[in-house]
């Protein structure tokens, strides 16, 4: 594939400018799409209270979490550049394979990361600052502790080096990631309450489903679907809001 020869061909000079400048255009496009949600089905749909003033610590922890994607963007090209991630440019039916395994893959690492997150004393120091915001808004997605950000990209790129995946379907997944992470964040609930009754859409983790976590951090770890939570007996699909980690000094 020419594109992805001249990519591999980039230098650090060249290639660290350019992923600096995807990771932020990724960060405005999902912002800005998770405040078009809001406008859109803010009116009936809300979760909880939207339009809270986005402050200078979310700002700065934004800003972190870009500049750390950056670097985590680099370290799967130097490695792919090495030999150590193998990405195929094949075209074929494999795509669905290879997107289910980076989809399903993700969500069961993650799963686990935010579990023992959760249950550790990761949780008071690291990821107690992202549960602050009990009524996440779009900025918030990328409000999170550096260990954190490093923690998710180490997943990724340890599942890059294991499983050689197509170029589209890492291409998909990562779209994929950012939309679930928007939905995640938006405040609002654009999927229609007949998607929770269908066998197959019910388990795919909507802004519900994850708003729920924020309200009640026991429940709901799962980040794309709520497989793993309805298999390990953390799942809730309605929860009476409880007690911030402020609140309860975690």
């Amino acid at each position: 594939m020419p594109l992805l020869d001249s990519l591999k061909a980039l230098s650090w000079q060249t290639a660290l400018p350019l992923f600096l400048v995807e990771n932020l255009l990724v960060l405005l496009l999902a912002v800005g799409f998770g405040y078009l949600l809001q406008w859109l089905f803010g009116k009936g749909q809300a979760l909880g209270p939207l339009y809270h003033p986005v402050s200078r610590q979310e700002m700065w922890l934004a800003a972190c979490t870009l500049l750390l994607n950056t670097c985590i963007t680099y370290a799967g090209f130097w490695l792919w550049q090495q030999g150590l991630i193998l990405i195929r440019t094949d075209v074929s039916y494999r795509f669905i394979l290879d997107f289910l395994v980076l989809f399903l893959g993700m969500d069961l690492a993650m799963y686990v990361f935010h579990y023992l997150i959760h249950h550790s004393v990761l949780y008071r120091w690291v990821h107690g600052l992202h549960h602050h915001y009990t009524s996440p808004q779009p900025i918030d997605l990328f409000v999170l502790h550096p260990i954190e950000t490093v923690g998710f990209g180490g997943l990724w790129l340890l599942l890059m080096y294991v499983y050689p995946a197509s170029f589209a379907a890492i291409v998909a997944y990562l779209t994929v990631n950012v939309l679930f992470g928007v939905l995640g964040h938006c405040g609002v609930e654009p999927f229609p309450a007949s998607w929770a009754r269908h066998p197959l859409l019910k388990h795919l983790g909507s802004s519900g489903f994850h708003f729920q976590h924020h309200q009640h951090d026991t429940y709901n770890f799962g980040f794309y679907t709520s497989l793993w939570d309805r298999l390990f007996g953390t799942y809730a699909s309605s929860l009476t809001p409880g007690p911030s980690p402020v609140e309860r000094g975690a």
